[in-house]
């Protein structure tokens, strides 16, 4: 087995573990990171999908005894009310999702509108701070379905528009709605599970399709580094969100963005 290919496993999985959870677009950095480790093709971007698995785990690891609470006692009012706010919140997703997934991939799963979508987050991020005020809702078990299915439309923004960031659009704009930023982050954890696992299991044909069994030392290194960093990042933004705001990835966002639109502009323009 080609080391150079372990080694370039091992750092997409830890792009998308850093990445996948806080508002910069692990689908943005994705996208770079296959573009300048040459990693391209369908079989890499099999790898990619499933390397989204591992992240996905860190949060079923990390919220796994109130994953199961909830699902133990779902009847109760509050449990109840958490399922029913996840369901909705994914409808906007799946509607839009699935029948632009392709149009949307061959058109701007690119670098330079990536680049794009991480500056115009950046600025929004930025004015969401600056305009954020007292929440009303503090906790991910008490947010009214209303609020939940206006975050569900936040999410579609990263769908149409790679690089915007799945969980900047659903923090950011829970806290647009009102809600706290513990709970806004929380809910955005919560919410990733159905849209990545359902985005992961419509895909799973595509990485029967191309992966053999000598591929599997290297979806496996992906895979653990995925989930391992992952669950550090998990563990520190939700300690950080307590008493921080997130203007410092908004700048990183506009920084590095505007870094790549020169690069881009410059070398392969539109």
């Amino acid at each position: 087995m080609d080391p150079i290919l372990w080694i370039k496993a091992a750092v997409l999985g830890l792009v998308e573990g850093i990445t996948e959870f806080i508002p910069v677009s692990s689908t943005g950095h994705l996208i770079l990171a296959q573009d300048w480790l040459n990693f391209t093709g369908k079989k890499e971007n099999a790898f990619i999908i499933f390397i989204q698995l591992g992240a996905i785990l860190a949060v079923v690891w990390m919220y796994r005894a109130k994953i199961w609470n909830v699902l133990r006692t779902w009847r109760q009012p509050e449990s109840k009310g958490l399922i029913i706010n996840l369901i909705v919140a994914t409808i906007p997703a799946v509607l839009v999702g699935l029948p632009t997934e392709e149009w949307i991939e061959a058109r701007l799963f690119k670098p330079f509108p990536v680049a794009l979508a991480l500056v115009v987050g950046g600025i929004a991020i930025l004015l969401i701070e600056k305009y954020f005020r007292t929440p009303t809702v503090e906790s991910v078990d008490r947010i009214p379905l209303s609020k939940a299915i206006g975050v569900g439309l936040f999410q579609v923004l990263a769908i149409i528009w790679p690089g915007m960031s799945r969980s900047g659009a659903t923090i950011m704009g829970g806290l647009t709605l009102g809600l706290s930023r513990t709970a806004a982050t929380e809910f955005s954890f919560f919410l990733a599970i159905p849209a990545m696992l359902g985005a992961s299991v419509v895909k799973m044909g595509d990485i029967a399709e191309v992966a053999t069994p000598a591929d599997i030392p290297v979806f496996a290194i992906g895979f653990v580094v995925a989930f391992v960093s992952a669950l550090v990042v998990i563990r520190t933004l939700i300690a950080y969100v307590s008493k921080n705001t997130f203007r410092p990835f908004a700048w990183y966002r506009i920084v590095f963005g505007i870094v790549l639109v020169a690069i881009y502009w410059n070398s392969r323009g539109f």
